[in-house]
């Protein structure tokens, strides 16, 4: 059995087709820290095998709070990992005070990866398939305006850190330096305890 590494956890927040999972595992890999995708935790939380089919069968207000509470148990049993949360994450309730709570005590660090709607369409042009369903009722790329505009405030507000529109790779080398003073090259502490 390892012993996770001390520090905060990362949470890469930001809407779908931002990057948060792939950039999650690799940043997790480079720092030698565990990687948790809490989409993925909150499907095996309620036994289903996509968001479409877990909206379908329990609700987008039941599929919230199983997030909610993926994150929190995330939060709770670890500490230095690096953690994608689902898109809508921070809107489920109480998630956003809880993030800043844990940020506050320097037990949460939180990186926006930003990319405007016209970025997302054109990443999601052709990727997105039935496991996503729309948020607002539209089609998914249609609605990423006004997905963006509701929760692009909230998203800035729980942020450390803002990575706008860049690729992967850049994504990942502008995180890596802007946490270098909070977590170092190999993901240990840095500074005194």
């Amino acid at each position: 059995m390892s012993i996770p590494p001390a520090g905060p956890n990362i949470l890469l927040i930001g809407l779908r087709g931002s990057g948060k999972s792939a950039i999650g595992a690799r940043l997790a890999s480079r720092l030698a820290r565990p990687f948790i995708d809490l989409d993925q935790a909150t499907l095996a939380r309620l036994g289903a095998p996509n968001v479409a089919q877990a909206w379908k069968s329990h609700g987008q207000q039941a599929f919230r709070a199983a997030e909610a509470d993926a994150l929190r148990a995330a939060m709770r049993d670890s500490s230095g990992a690096v953690v994608a949360l689902g898109g809508g994450t921070p809107t489920a309730p109480g998630v956003a005070d809880h993030v800043r709570h844990e940020s506050r005590h320097k037990r949460a660090v939180v990186v926006y990866l930003r990319c405007t709607p016209a970025e997302l369409r054109r990443r999601l042009t052709g990727r997105l398939g039935a496991d996503r369903p729309s948020i607002t009722g539209k089609d998914p790329l249609a609605e990423m305006d006004e997905v963006f505009r509701f929760r692009d405030p909230l998203y800035r507000s729980l942020a450390f850190a803002v990575i706008e529109d860049l690729s992967e790779d850049e994504s990942l080398a502008r995180i890596e330096r802007v946490l270098a003073p909070i977590v170092g090259k190999a993901g240990a502490p840095q500074g005194p305890s």
